[in-house]
């Protein structure tokens, strides 16, 4: 260790003060710290900060309302106002994915923190009668729609999954995959890879030691995607592979439809490099982005920065005129990622989010700051809109399509296991009715069917159907059409299972 050569890096980078304790540290402490501190780019990470920080503080035009425009019809797709067009899509989407064309790409950087537990977000079991996890519903997702398109186009395919994680959870997530066997997947087709880390720092620019041999690091946001892209050469990868079209989505929603077909059939036939899928605001004060134009550029432009006013204007029709809420999933051809690796990436500025940020005091002790005492500096998937050449949105129904898990059960309100749970369960329900199924109560008499739930005290109808037998609600009218069931029931790829037969 040339600790003197570094001493001086960081001296000339005004960092000096990460080796204030280092007579203190033990062997193995030194050893730690010395690492980390090599692998920074210091000169770097000073540009991120002044440039991050000259766009937090610089002062903002007047508000975005004046400039925002909604996503206009001609580059809008939706699952209700579109149904004459969901099945040209969809076989399109169904070819693409037969030809080996289609990837997807997962962001599981996240642990569970807000759920309570230390483990990533993706081995979190909501409690489902069967108990998958998030992983594993996805995997079979994928399993299911590589059958589907073979099915109807007559040859194997493959949907290649890359799965982006963090240092916190990169290890962990791994082994998760190797214990379950990739859940049926062949292990060439999932390719795990890390994205970037950087510290938290103080509001003038001085990294924060968390530890005294340890430097507060954090994952550089769900945009830092592109950059990990580049570091892993993961677009070549892509590039080798044939692939075409990448489907990224968030680990977190239950719902999730991986490597939609219909989504991905409705970009390709559009002429899209770049799409984001949404769903419709429930009000005008939901805590969720918007995508829209600003200045006639696509973005998603936040809440917190649209005026109540903006917020609540209607169209013609009725509906929010500000509707498409982002849900971080999104569509990207491979050319298209390719020149934002290359290109665009590195013009892309940092977000600035204030943190109370454990750090050590000058005497060594830990602090636990009661406001904020930091920054962390983040991008965001979405941040590469504004270079499509041809940006689409795609429109489908909250309950269909999204139920994100954020926070624990405990914690009340909603994103949290029992919410996700029911909204599964309430839609499975839907699929099996929408198939000439019925379910009955202990008495044998038929249930009412209202299985959409009104708010979250309702507790659905016990009803689970694996991914391995239906992917969207299709080809389950053999093992339901005009049979009645007790709750709960399972549907899996060994048969129909009720748990519970006339309340015994």
């Amino acid at each position: 260790m040339n600790v003197h050569e570094l001493r001086g890096r960081l001296s000339k980078a005004g960092q000096e003060h990460l080796l204030q304790f280092w007579t203190e540290l033990e062997e193995a402490q030194q050893v730690e710290l010395y690492a980390e501190l090599e692998a920074m780019n210091l000169e770097e990470l000073n540009v991120f900060f002044q440039k991050a920080t000259a766009g937090f503080s610089r002062p903002q035009p007047d508000s975005v309302d004046a400039r925002m425009e909604p996503v206009p019809r001609e580059v809008l797709g939706s699952a209700t106002r579109d149904q004459d067009q969901l099945q040209a899509w969809e076989s399109e989407g169904l070819f693409q994915i037969s030809q080996n064309k289609v990837a997807v790409l997962l962001l599981a950087g996240g642990q569970g923190t807000r759920l309570g537990v230390a483990y990533p977000k993706g081995m979190y079991d909501v409690g489902l009668p069967s108990h998958k996890t998030l992983f594993q519903i996805q995997a079979e997702r994928i399993l299911k729609l590589q059958q589907l398109a073979e099915k109807y186009h007559g040859n194997k395919c493959v949907i290649p999954w890359y799965i982006m994680t963090s240092g916190r959870t990169m290890e962990s997530t791994e082994e998760f995959f190797t214990k379950h066997k990739y859940f049926g997947l062949r292990r060439e087709n999932v390719i795990f890879f890390q994205q970037g880390m950087l510290p938290a720092m103080t509001f003038d620019g001085k990294i924060i030691l968390e530890e005294k041999h340890k430097v507060s690091m954090a994952p550089d946001g769900n945009g830092g995607l592109y950059r990990a892209l580049a570091a892993q050469r993961i677009v070549q990868d892509m590039e080798r592979r044939g692939v075409g079209s990448v489907h990224v989505y968030c680990v977190d929603n239950i719902l999730v439809r991986v490597a939609d077909p219909r989504f991905i059939g409705f970009c390709v036939q559009k002429g899209a490099d770049c799409g984001a899928k949404v769903v419709e605001k429930t009000n005008p004060t939901e805590p969720v982005g918007v995508v829209c134009r600003v200045d006639g550029v696509y973005q998603v432009v936040e809440y917190s920065e649209i005026t109540l006013a903006t917020a609540q204007r209607r169209g013609p029709d009725g509906r929010l005129l500000f509707s498409a809420g982002n849900i971080a999933n999104h569509f990207f051809t491979v050319p298209f990622l390719r020149d934002v690796v290359r290109v665009h990436e590195p013009q892309l500025l940092h977000h600035v989010a204030q943190k109370k940020i454990p750090c050590v005091g000058p005497q060594g002790q830990r602090v636990k700051p009661d406001k904020p005492n930091g920054i962390k500096m983040e991008k965001f998937v979405f941040d590469i809109f504004q270079f499509a050449k041809k940006f689409v949105v795609y429109e489908v129904l909250r309950e269909d399509e999204f139920s994100p898990l954020k926070n624990a059960d405990s914690q009340g309100g909603k994103d949290n296991p029992t919410t996700a749970r029911h909204a599964l369960l309430s839609l499975h329900h839907c699929w099996v009715l929408n198939a000439g199924g019925h379910f009955v109560d202990e008495n044998g008499s038929r249930l009412p069917a209202i299985p959409r739930l009104k708010d979250a005290n309702d507790a659905p109808i016990q009803c689970e159907i694996s991914p391995l037998v239906s992917y969207a609600g299709e080809g389950i009218e053999g093992y339901v059409a005009g049979k009645e069931f007790h709750a709960p029931l399972i549907i899996d790829e060994n048969g129909v299972h009720e748990l519970v037969k006339n309340g015994l």
